[in-house]
C-alpha cells in the first residue's frame, strides 16, 4: 500500500457490499487484523466510520471484493493523514444533532442503517453508524428508530454532564416503533427536545449511512473533521496537496 494512490473518498460512491460477490479468500488473519486497526481509528476518524462499518460485517468470511474495500478505505486514509477532530471554543450551553437512516440498505439482510452525530456547541463529541437490529417496513420506521438511539445519546451525554452518569430507561433493542415514536414524543411535548427537518445538502449524518459522492463527502466531512495540517504532513512525510 506504500505506494499506491490516495482516494477521494473511504467508499464508493452507492456502494453496496453483499456476502455473495467477489471470490471467497483464506487468509483471514491480515483482514482481520487491519479492519481491527481500522475500528480503533473510528475512535478519532468519523469520515470513515460508515465505510468500515461496512466491512467489519464480513470478518468470518470475505472475499476479494472486501479486500478491495478494505485497501479503498487504506488508499483514503493515506489522502487525508493530516485531518482530525478540534476542540472549538464557544458557549457549550446546547447540544445539537444530526440523525438520519438509509432505510433497507443492507443487500443481505434489508436492515437499515442508523447514523447520527451529536455537537456540543461547535464541538463534535460523538457519532455513529450502525445496522438497526430490526428491520423496518417503511422509511419513517428507520428515520424513527434512528431518532429513537439519537435521542438516547442526547439524554445520556446530558446526564454524564450533570455528573448523574445514568443512562436513559430506552436502550437499542427496542422492537417496537410505538416505543421509539412514544419516547420520542414526550420529550417533545416536555419541551426537551426540539426537531427540525434538515433538507439532504445539509444533513450532516448522511455521512454515516451511505457511500457518497465525492462532492457530497467532502462537504459533510469539512462539518466534523478540521483541515489537513500542513505541518503535521510534513512531519509524516505525505503532503495532500
Amino acid at each position: 500500500m506504500q505506494d499506491s494512490k490516495p482516494c477521494p473518498t473511504p467508499l464508493a460512491s452507492g456502494s453496496k457490499l453483499s456476502a455473495y460477490d467477489g471470490a471467497p479468500l483464506s487468509y483471514a488473519r491480515e483482514y482481520r487484523s487491519i479492519v481491527g486497526a481500522l475500528q480503533y481509528l473510528t475512535l478519532t476518524r468519523p469520515d470513515i466510520c460508515y465505510a468500515v462499518n461496512q466491512v467489519c460485517q464480513f470478518m468470518h468470511a470475505f472475499t476479494t471484493i472486501h479486500l478491495q474495500a478494505v485497501k479503498r478505505i487504506l488508499r483514503y486514509l493515506k489522502g487525508s493523514l493530516g485531518r482530525g477532530l478540534t476542540i472549538t471554543p464557544g458557549l457549550l450551553t446546547t447540544f445539537f444533532a444530526f440523525s438520519d437512516a438509509d432505510w433497507a440498505g443492507c443487500p443481505n439482510s434489508r436492515r437499515s442503517t442508523t447514523g447520527f452525530c451529536v455537537f456540543l456547541g461547535k464541538t463534535l463529541l460523538t457519532w455513529v453508524s450502525k445496522k438497526q437490529p430490526t428491520l423496518s417496513r417503511s422509511s419513517a420506521e428507520a428515520e424513527y428508530k434512528a431518532l429513537a438511539i439519537t435521542t438516547s445519546e442526547l439524554l445520556w451525554l446530558s446526564y454524564l454532564l450533570r455528573d448523574l452518569a445514568a443512562n436513559p430507561v430506552f436502550h437499542a433493542r427496542s422492537k417496537h416503533i410505538e416505543v421509539d415514536y412514544h419516547f420520542v414524543r414526550e420529550l417533545v411535548v416536555a419541551g426537551k427536545l426540539l426537531i427540525r427537518l434538515v433538507r439532504s445538502n445539509n444533513q450532516v449524518a448522511d455521512i454515516f449511512t451511505k457511500g457518497l459522492p465525492e462532492p457530497a463527502f467532502h462537504h459533510f466531512r469539512g462539518k466534523l473533521l478540521s483541515p489537513a495540517c500542513p505541518s503535521l504532513e510534513r512531519l509524516i512525510g505525505y503532503t495532500n496537496e
